[in-house]
């Protein structure tokens, strides 16, 4: 088993659930009450995520960037997508140069901008 596969099935739990009753399942609570709420999620646990961090304790990072990850699992299923496009992009750009990587969104972003 690895990475890849449980993202897989966390991603089929939370479609199996988005239309269900949201008093009884907190995915289905979030997709009611709408895109904005999932997004004021992923800000709360963002922010969990640094405050974990500098405090240093390795547990409350993992647990804290699982919530991250989770809600941002919800967001892409929002938006007809789920983990294999993040992992097809990570997998892109693998052995790329982080500044090579920029300067290529950059050049795309100029070149879709017209300027």
């Amino acid at each position: 088993m690895n990475g890849n596969d449980t993202l897989s099935r966390l991603a089929g739990v939370i479609e199996s659930r988005k239309a269900g009753d949201p008093d009884k399942s907190y995915v289905a609570r979030l997709f009611h009450k709408g895109g904005d709420a999932i997004l004021k999620k992923i800000g709360e646990e963002a922010t969990e995520v640094v405050m974990a961090c500098k405090d240093g304790e390795p547990a409350k990072i993992v647990g804290e960037v699982a919530d991250l990850w989770f809600h941002c699992l919800l967001a892409l299923s929002a938006h007809g997508l789920g983990p294999a496009e993040v992992l097809a992009e990570l997998e892109r750009r693998e052995g790329l140069s982080g500044l090579e990587e920029f300067a290529a969104r950059k050049s795309q972003q100029r070149e879709r901008d017209g300027s």
